[in-house]
């Protein structure tokens, strides 16, 4: 039951924003190079939970679609330019069952594109003074700027890892790299802007903090999880990418805690290599050893329990609210983490 509402709502809020992005996307040369390749990523679909969150969370306060809409769509073209730029930074090979943008173009074009869709998700931020009033908009611009600048700063605790090749983690350093990287940007923001429209401003915003760290860890944690074990066709990302691009995933980690020397010894050097010149025998290996050490497990645990706390924190601050369609959406995102099937 609730499955079934949580796709049919993502699917109705993420068809509304594909509209809105349509609709801010110039229709004017450069097409090919440019305006035709901004609408690559969006049309593929994904699963919509920053928009959805944002629409949800405003209607569940009592406020309508038309208040959320453009800054729904300035999340999703936010979270598409960060998938872009992620691909070309991870070298990876597919994205959404497709070649990913650099690939079957060149990475100078699609980091150009990434680039003009994060300068075009800022005109429905300029636009909200017409529809939600200055004083709203520029907190929801603050707002904006501030899951902007936390995501990059956990792209770069990431990025900074991995050219490193830092294998003395901790699960704290990546659920504080989580955090800033995921949670701000996936599940706070959105809820945190979606209840200051819905509420006129009224609300406070860190009301929502504590709810969205726990949904957005779950998520992420979900999805690693799901690079790993989930068949192609029903995820959408080379399986075991994660491994050869080295992303400190809480599987890896909790992997290189567990291990024995050799073991370890190995996995750095793998880690030491070029991504291009990581081979996929060894990756899968790898993937072995975390089903020997139970680390895909613990993590399946660790998401399990960050959901369920979600979910107290979801009662916590809906409960007082009248039951609605959308209240009950954001329910079932979280109810779909604690029972999901890998």
């Amino acid at each position: 039951m609730y499955e079934a509402l949580m796709k049919e709502m993502l699917a109705e809020y993420g068809a509304d924003t594909l509209k809105g992005i349509h609709h801010f996307i110039p229709d004017k040369e450069p097409r090919k190079y440019l305006y035709h390749l901004i609408q690559d990523y969006p049309n593929r679909g994904g699963k919509g939970f920053r928009p959805g969150l944002c629409i949800a969370a405003c209607k569940a306060y009592g406020g309508t679609m038309e208040l959320a809409l453009n800054s729904a769509v300035s999340l999703e073209l936010l979270h598409n330019a960060f998938l872009i730029h992620d691909d070309v930074e991870d070298e990876s090979f597919y994205r959404r069952n497709k070649p990913t943008m650099h690939e079957y173009n060149n990475r100078a074009i699609a980091i150009n594109v990434g680039d003009a869709m994060n300068v075009l998700a800022l005109y429905p931020l300029f636009k909200n003074k017409e529809i939600v009033g200055p004083k709203l908009s520029e907190k929801i611009f603050t707002e904006v700027q501030h899951m902007v600048l936390e995501s990059v700063e956990g792209q770069a605790l990431e990025l900074g890892w991995r050219r490193d090749n830092i294998c003395t983690l901790k699960e704290a350093d990546y659920l504080r790299m989580i955090l800033k990287k995921t949670c701000w940007y996936t599940c706070m923001h959105p809820l945190r802007i979606g209840a200051l429209i819905g509420t006129s401003g009224k609300i406070d915003p860190e009301t929502f903090n504590r709810l969205g760290y726990f949904m957005g860890t779950a998520f992420q944690i979900q999805d690693d999880i799901l690079n790993l074990v989930a068949e192609e066709k029903k995820y959408g990302k080379e399986i075991g990418g994660d491994i050869i691009e080295g992303k400190r995933t809480l599987m890896l980690i909790h992997l290189l805690e567990k291990c024995n020397k050799n073991e370890l010894e190995k996995i750095k050097q793998f880690l030491a290599v070029p991504i291009k010149e990581r081979d996929s025998a060894t990756a899968t290996r790898i993937l072995s050893l975390m089903h020997k050490y139970q680390s895909i497990e613990h993590s399946k645990k660790t998401a399990q329990y960050m959901a369920g706390a979600a979910l107290k924190e979801f009662y916590s601050i809906f409960s007082g609210l009248k039951e609605s369609k959308d209240k009950k959406f954001i329910e079932s995102i979280i109810l779909y983490m604690i029972n999901r099937d890998y």
